[in-house]
């Protein structure tokens, strides 16, 4: 198994501004659940990246992440998830 794959991917509406956004998870993660159900409420394009494999590990660790969940939105590093901090980010 990949440690990172494409997950679900939407059109989005013309015009809109889009940043790559990559979501750091590990199994057992409330925190990382909560971030995919909102990414996938709002229809945000990610990459669901897992730190349980060698892989992921060290894509994390690459970008100074150290827990779960981290997204990485466009040239930004987010710790932790907050939808207030996300949309921030997201549309800064």
């Amino acid at each position: 198994m990949l440690a990172c794959y494409n997950a679900r991917f939407y059109s989005i509406p013309c015009g809109a501004k889009m940043k790559r956004v990559v979501l750091y998870t590990q199994k057992k993660c409330p925190n990382c659940d909560t971030a995919k159900r909102y990414l996938d409420e709002k229809k945000i394009p990610y990459r669901l990246c897992s730190v349980n494999e060698p892989r992921g590990s060290k894509e994390l660790a690459s970008i100074g992440g150290r827990g779960v969940p981290t997204l990485k939105i466009g040239d930004q590093v987010l710790r932790g998830f907050s939808i207030k901090s996300f949309e921030s980010m997201y549309r800064s």
